[in-house]
Protein backbone atom coordinates (compact mmCIF):
# COMPACT_ATOMS: atom_id res chain seq x y z
CA UNK A 1 0.00 0.00 0.00
CA UNK A 2 1.28 3.37 -0.88
CA UNK A 3 0.70 7.27 0.86
CA UNK A 4 1.73 10.03 -1.07
CA UNK A 5 2.51 12.90 1.45
CA UNK A 6 1.40 16.13 -0.44
CA UNK A 7 2.61 18.74 2.43
CA UNK A 8 5.15 16.69 3.38
CA UNK A 9 6.89 15.80 0.27
CA UNK A 10 7.38 12.18 0.86
CA UNK A 11 6.00 8.61 -0.21
CA UNK A 12 5.28 6.44 2.03
CA UNK A 13 4.95 2.43 1.29
CA UNK A 14 3.37 0.28 3.91
CA UNK A 15 4.37 -3.76 3.45
CA UNK A 16 2.14 -6.34 4.62
CA UNK A 17 2.70 -9.72 6.14
CA UNK A 18 0.20 -11.68 4.16
CA UNK A 19 -2.27 -12.28 6.88
CA UNK A 20 -3.92 -9.56 9.48
CA UNK A 21 -1.04 -8.51 11.64
CA UNK A 22 0.08 -5.00 11.44
CA UNK A 23 2.29 -3.33 8.35
CA UNK A 24 5.67 -1.87 8.43
CA UNK A 25 6.66 1.18 6.33
CA UNK A 26 9.59 2.84 4.62
CA UNK A 27 9.34 6.27 3.69
CA UNK A 28 11.17 8.05 0.16
CA UNK A 29 11.61 11.63 -0.02
CA UNK A 30 10.04 13.13 -3.18
CA UNK A 31 12.22 16.66 -2.83
CA UNK A 32 11.07 19.58 -1.44
CA UNK A 33 8.86 21.50 -2.91
CA UNK A 34 7.66 18.93 -4.77
CA UNK A 35 4.08 18.59 -3.58
CA UNK A 36 3.47 14.83 -5.05
CA UNK A 37 -0.27 14.24 -6.06
CA UNK A 38 -0.31 10.64 -8.06
CA UNK A 39 1.01 7.12 -8.28
CA UNK A 40 1.65 4.45 -10.65
CA UNK A 41 3.20 1.23 -10.14
CA UNK A 42 4.64 -1.28 -12.66
CA UNK A 43 7.49 -2.91 -14.11
CA UNK A 44 9.82 -0.25 -15.42
CA UNK A 45 13.51 -2.31 -15.93
CA UNK A 46 12.22 -5.78 -16.44
CA UNK A 47 13.21 -7.23 -13.60
CA UNK A 48 9.84 -8.96 -12.27
CA UNK A 49 10.20 -6.24 -9.28
CA UNK A 50 7.28 -3.52 -9.06
CA UNK A 51 8.67 0.03 -9.16
CA UNK A 52 7.03 3.18 -8.70
CA UNK A 53 6.46 6.21 -10.57
CA UNK A 54 5.32 9.88 -8.64
CA UNK A 55 3.97 12.99 -10.02
CA UNK A 56 5.27 16.24 -8.44
CA UNK A 57 2.62 19.04 -9.12
CA UNK A 58 5.15 22.10 -8.60
CA UNK A 59 8.18 20.49 -9.30
CA UNK A 60 6.95 19.22 -12.30
CA UNK A 61 8.55 16.80 -13.26
CA UNK A 62 8.02 12.78 -12.51
CA UNK A 63 10.46 10.28 -10.28
CA UNK A 64 10.53 6.59 -10.61
CA UNK A 65 12.46 4.47 -7.61
CA UNK A 66 13.27 1.05 -8.63
CA UNK A 67 12.47 -1.76 -6.50
CA UNK A 68 14.77 -4.49 -4.85
CA UNK A 69 14.50 -7.66 -3.70
CA UNK A 70 13.91 -7.19 -0.70
CA UNK A 71 10.49 -4.87 -1.08
CA UNK A 72 12.40 -1.62 -0.75
CA UNK A 73 12.36 1.20 -3.20
CA UNK A 74 15.23 3.01 -3.83
CA UNK A 75 17.88 4.37 -6.64
CA UNK A 76 15.55 6.96 -7.46
CA UNK A 77 15.93 8.75 -11.03
CA UNK A 78 13.67 11.96 -12.25
CA UNK A 79 12.42 13.63 -15.21
CA UNK A 80 10.92 16.54 -15.99
CA UNK A 81 7.31 17.30 -17.59
CA UNK A 82 8.43 20.99 -18.24
CA UNK A 83 5.65 23.25 -17.22
CA UNK A 84 3.10 20.66 -17.44
CA UNK A 85 1.63 20.51 -13.96
CA UNK A 86 0.65 16.74 -14.55
CA UNK A 87 -2.07 15.70 -12.08
CA UNK A 88 -2.63 12.23 -12.98
CA UNK A 89 -0.38 9.17 -14.44
CA UNK A 90 -0.96 5.65 -15.26
CA UNK A 91 1.44 2.59 -16.22
CA UNK A 92 0.60 1.03 -19.39
CA UNK A 93 1.73 -0.99 -22.13
CA UNK A 94 0.53 1.09 -25.15
CA UNK A 95 2.58 -0.27 -27.67
CA UNK A 96 1.55 -4.23 -26.86
CA UNK A 97 5.60 -4.86 -26.91
CA UNK A 98 5.06 -6.32 -23.01
CA UNK A 99 7.55 -2.93 -21.76
CA UNK A 100 5.31 -0.68 -19.33
CA UNK A 101 5.07 3.23 -20.47
CA UNK A 102 3.41 6.07 -19.07
CA UNK A 103 0.18 8.40 -19.99
CA UNK A 104 -0.08 11.57 -18.24
CA UNK A 105 -3.35 14.13 -17.90
CA UNK A 106 -1.75 18.05 -18.29
CA UNK A 107 -3.45 20.66 -16.07
CA UNK A 108 -1.44 23.50 -17.16
CA UNK A 109 -2.94 26.99 -18.25
CA UNK A 110 -0.49 26.69 -21.70
CA UNK A 111 -0.39 22.79 -22.04
CA UNK A 112 -3.78 20.98 -21.51
CA UNK A 113 -2.58 18.07 -22.37
CA UNK A 114 -2.42 14.27 -22.42
CA UNK A 115 1.40 13.08 -22.24
CA UNK A 116 2.49 9.71 -23.62
CA UNK A 117 5.93 8.71 -22.29
CA UNK A 118 7.11 5.22 -23.46
CA UNK A 119 9.49 3.10 -21.73
CA UNK A 120 12.61 1.32 -23.24
CA UNK A 121 12.55 -1.70 -20.48
CA UNK A 122 15.85 -0.47 -18.93
CA UNK A 123 13.95 1.90 -16.75
CA UNK A 124 14.11 4.45 -18.91
CA UNK A 125 11.65 6.54 -20.83
CA UNK A 126 11.48 8.65 -24.03
CA UNK A 127 10.74 12.64 -24.03
CA UNK A 128 6.99 13.22 -23.57
CA UNK A 129 5.17 13.05 -26.93
CA UNK A 130 2.02 15.52 -25.96
CA UNK A 131 -1.87 15.59 -27.41
CA UNK A 132 -3.94 18.74 -27.08
CA UNK A 133 -7.20 18.00 -24.85
CA UNK A 134 -8.19 21.78 -26.33
CA UNK A 135 -8.27 25.22 -24.66
CA UNK A 136 -9.26 25.31 -21.09
CA UNK A 137 -10.24 21.41 -20.88
CA UNK A 138 -8.25 20.78 -17.97
CA UNK A 139 -8.36 16.87 -18.13
CA UNK A 140 -7.93 15.40 -14.85
CA UNK A 141 -7.72 11.87 -15.68
CA UNK A 142 -6.91 9.70 -18.31
CA UNK A 143 -6.94 5.77 -18.74
CA UNK A 144 -6.17 3.18 -21.38
CA UNK A 145 -7.99 0.60 -23.65
CA UNK A 146 -8.71 -0.91 -27.01
CA UNK A 147 -11.96 1.00 -27.94
CA UNK A 148 -11.76 -0.39 -31.37
CA UNK A 149 -10.86 -3.55 -31.40
CA UNK A 150 -7.53 -3.05 -32.90
CA UNK A 151 -5.78 -4.61 -30.80
CA UNK A 152 -3.89 -1.24 -30.07
CA UNK A 153 -4.50 1.33 -26.83
CA UNK A 154 -6.14 3.96 -26.89
CA UNK A 155 -6.68 7.02 -24.88
CA UNK A 156 -10.42 7.93 -22.94
CA UNK A 157 -9.39 11.27 -21.18
CA UNK A 158 -12.24 13.19 -18.29
CA UNK A 159 -11.95 17.22 -19.16
CA UNK A 160 -13.04 18.83 -16.50
CA UNK A 161 -13.19 22.25 -18.14
CA UNK A 162 -15.29 21.36 -21.10
CA UNK A 163 -17.43 19.11 -19.66
CA UNK A 164 -17.29 16.16 -22.02
CA UNK A 165 -14.77 12.47 -22.23
CA UNK A 166 -12.41 12.71 -24.69
CA UNK A 167 -11.41 9.76 -26.91
CA UNK A 168 -7.87 9.50 -28.62
CA UNK A 169 -7.30 6.05 -31.25
CA UNK A 170 -3.63 4.98 -31.89
CA UNK A 171 -2.86 4.92 -35.18
CA UNK A 172 0.26 3.34 -35.01
CA UNK A 173 4.07 3.15 -33.11
CA UNK A 174 2.70 4.97 -30.05
CA UNK A 175 1.21 7.76 -31.67
CA UNK A 176 -2.47 9.01 -30.80
CA UNK A 177 -5.47 11.11 -33.40
CA UNK A 178 -6.97 13.90 -32.86
CA UNK A 179 -9.11 13.70 -30.09
CA UNK A 180 -13.02 13.01 -30.60
CA UNK A 181 -15.10 14.51 -27.71
CA UNK A 182 -18.46 13.30 -26.54
CA UNK A 183 -20.25 15.81 -24.00
CA UNK A 184 -21.16 14.73 -20.31
CA UNK A 185 -23.46 17.74 -19.77
CA UNK A 186 -23.58 21.42 -19.36
CA UNK A 187 -21.42 22.13 -16.15
CA UNK A 188 -21.17 18.87 -15.26
CA UNK A 189 -17.27 18.88 -14.89
CA UNK A 190 -16.11 15.62 -15.71
CA UNK A 191 -13.25 14.54 -13.28
CA UNK A 192 -13.13 10.63 -13.61
CA UNK A 193 -13.54 8.17 -16.28
CA UNK A 194 -13.44 4.01 -16.16
CA UNK A 195 -13.81 1.58 -18.61
CA UNK A 196 -15.60 -1.86 -18.57
CA UNK A 197 -17.51 -3.97 -21.07
CA UNK A 198 -20.80 -2.94 -19.26
CA UNK A 199 -23.04 -4.89 -21.62
CA UNK A 200 -21.34 -8.15 -22.34
CA UNK A 201 -20.68 -7.24 -25.77
CA UNK A 202 -17.03 -7.66 -25.87
CA UNK A 203 -16.88 -3.82 -26.61
CA UNK A 204 -15.35 -1.10 -24.05
CA UNK A 205 -17.74 0.99 -22.43
CA UNK A 206 -17.01 4.36 -20.68
CA UNK A 207 -18.66 5.57 -17.38
CA UNK A 208 -17.66 9.09 -16.55
CA UNK A 209 -18.01 10.67 -12.73
CA UNK A 210 -19.17 14.43 -13.02
CA UNK A 211 -18.43 16.89 -9.93
CA UNK A 212 -20.59 19.62 -10.32
CA UNK A 213 -24.03 18.09 -11.59
CA UNK A 214 -23.32 14.68 -8.89
CA UNK A 215 -24.28 12.28 -11.68
CA UNK A 216 -22.30 9.60 -13.67
CA UNK A 217 -22.55 9.64 -17.47
CA UNK A 218 -22.42 6.03 -19.17
CA UNK A 219 -21.41 5.80 -22.92
CA UNK A 220 -21.90 2.34 -24.57
CA UNK A 221 -19.60 1.20 -27.16
CA UNK A 222 -21.27 0.81 -30.67
CA UNK A 223 -20.94 -1.87 -32.62
CA UNK A 224 -18.49 -0.38 -35.28
CA UNK A 225 -15.84 -0.26 -32.08
CA UNK A 226 -15.35 3.37 -32.73
CA UNK A 227 -18.67 5.15 -32.24
CA UNK A 228 -19.74 6.16 -28.99
CA UNK A 229 -23.22 6.51 -27.51
CA UNK A 230 -24.88 8.27 -24.30
CA UNK A 231 -26.81 5.65 -22.00
CA UNK A 232 -28.19 8.95 -20.51
CA UNK A 233 -26.96 10.48 -16.81
CA UNK A 234 -27.42 8.65 -13.43
CA UNK A 235 -27.80 11.06 -10.95
CA UNK A 236 -28.37 11.04 -6.87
Amino acid sequence: MFALGYAADNIAVYYGYGTNSSTHSLTYSTGSGSESCMITVGHFNNDNRLDIAVVNFDANNIIVLFGYENGSSANQTAFSTESSRVVWIQATDLKNDSITDLVTANYATRSVSVSVILGYGNGTFSNPSTYSTRFDSFPFMVVSGDFNGDKRMDLAIANFGTNNAGIMFENGKGIFGTQKQLSTGSNSYSYSIALSDLNNDFILDLVVANYENKSIGVFLGERQRNIYKSNGLFTQ
